[in-house]
């Protein structure tokens, strides 16, 4: 049996977007569940719009989501000889020939064509001409597609899909400058590279039976296809940027794990019952060409928070701790001063959306306290609160071990003194703390952010309300 071989082919002419990582993964995940290779093909062909910088973001989106590659990446411009060898080929062997028409003659031809309502399409004047070509034109190389029968293929996802070969005409497989087209060189690299199993999107469909005939005239039988229907914003238009984030690295930027974003790219399109998590092992234990949906995927952006949720609450500390590492550096956070950051996800990470935010949450826990928020002012301050403050930080001074226990015991302990509820001292002392309203509980949030700096911080409070 051949091994399977899938590639994932990206022009880097962007970022890697959404509908892009999705048909990496799943062609990672077919790959995977059989057994075979994923191949990563950079297809850079298009000069003047490919870029170094398009090329390291789609590098780094795949490192990201770590959908590891067994082979690549391999850029197109650097097989140029390769597809000229069989540009050649193809001459040699009556399947491609020079065509001569200028630009305005195509123009005049189409405008014919569409003036007597057909489908505009080069008219093959050139394909088995014997007259002289015109001095001082530099042709272009198309292939010779045949005039009769019908491209039929199996599509893994739409099933059987048959094209006549009426409705195709000879395209152009080389530039004038000599550069092989798109699809060429996708042909010859799937050939050279033993793809068994195209993935793609289904904007790709017709390309498939142009690429099948050159490959059949190559002396190949063509790969396994699916086309994957494309993702719609929610309002079931195109995807585009007013929907939100399209990019990748977006997602990371705002706090996504990249868990979350692949859970949530592999519902998009396929299914497996009324499952709805699945871990890394599952999608590939479990991915089956067959179950993907024909039908367009609208996107869900609170499907995406829910499942980021839980997988803050889940994954393990270290990879979270991991993750958080570029949150660190754009939101330019000092961690020296402070608890160690497994510490602050064990106490973060129930309570928040993602990554930005638990990084946001807990600056209190590095940085020190230089304002109130005016609305704890208004609610929290009050003047009593300074001598309540004073005897819960007499309390919380003579602790020994500053752990949760200890520190729970000492608030219980004031209030029974002051002859209050914790109502009446726990949310001023949280704002005391930490300078807002919101936080872990309180021996949670007073054991990571120390000692020292909660006593200090309490009476930096009661200097506050003292001088207000």
């Amino acid at each position: 049996m051949t091994k399977v071989r899938t590639r994932f082919a990206p022009s880097p002419t962007g970022y890697l977007h959404i509908g892009g990582a999705r048909t990496a993964l799943f062609s990672w995940l077919y790959a995977r569940k059989m057994g075979g290779d994923f191949i990563l093909r950079i297809e850079d062909t298009d000069l003047e719009r490919s870029t170094q910088a398009s090329v390291d973001a789609i590098l780094e989106a795949m490192a990201w989501l770590d959908l590891h590659y067994d082979e690549g990446p391999f850029y197109q411009t650097q097989r140029f000889d390769r597809y000229k060898e069989v540009v050649q080929q193809l001459l040699e062997s009556g399947h491609a020939y020079y065509c001569y028409t200028s630009k305005d003659e195509l123009d005049a031809m189409r405008e014919a064509q569409m003036a007597r309502k057909e489908k505009p399409r080069y008219d093959g004047r050139w394909r088995d001409s014997t007259e002289t070509p015109p001095a001082g034109v530099s042709p272009v190389i198309r292939f010779k597609n045949p005039l009769e029968g019908v491209v039929e293929f199996d599509d893994m996802v739409r099933g059987k899909i048959a094209i006549s070969n009426t409705e195709l005409d000879d395209l152009i497989i080389a530039r004038s400058d000599g550069i092989p087209t798109y699809n060429l060189s996708v042909v010859v690299d799937d050939i050279d590279m033993g793809i068994t199993h195209v993935i793609r999107g289904d904007d790709h469909i017709n390309n498939t039976p142009r690429q099948i005939n050159i490959m059949r005239a190559l002396g190949h039988e063509p790969p396994i296809f699916g086309h994957v229907p494309m993702i719609l914003g929610p309002d079931g238009q195109r995807l585009s940027k007013r929907h939100g984030a399209v990019n990748v690295m977006q997602y990371r930027d705002e706090g996504y794990t990249p868990e979350a974003l692949l859970n949530y790219l592999v519902r998009l399109g396929w299914s497996h019952g009324d499952q709805e998590i699945f871990s890394r092992e599952e999608m590939i234990q479990l991915f089956a060409a067959e179950d993907l949906n024909r039908a367009p995927s609208a996107i869900n952006p609170d499907k995406l928070v829910w499942l980021n949720q839980h997988y803050l609450k889940t994954l393990p500390v270290e990879d979270i701790v991991k993750q958080l590492q570029w949150q660190l550096e754009s939101q330019k956070l000092d961690i020296s001063q402070g608890p160690r950051l497994e510490h602050v996800v064990m106490a973060q990470r129930e309570r928040v959306h993602n990554l930005a935010e638990m990084l946001s949450a807990s600056r209190y826990f590095y940085e020190p306290i230089t304002s109130y928020h005016p609305d704890a002012i208004a609610k929290q301050f009050k003047p009593e609160t300074a001598n309540y403050l004073q005897t819960v930080q007499d309390e919380l001074a003579s602790i020994e071990h500053w752990q949760d226990e200890p520190i729970h015991a000492a608030i219980q302990t004031a209030c029974e003194k002051l002859g209050v509820k914790l109502g009446k001292v726990g949310p001023a002392l949280r704002v005391a703390v930490t300078g807002n309203t919101s936080s872990p509980s309180l021996e949670v949030t007073l054991r990571l952010v120390g000692k020292e700096r909660s006593l200090e911080r309490i009476a930096n409070a009661i200097k506050f309300i003292k001088n207000s």
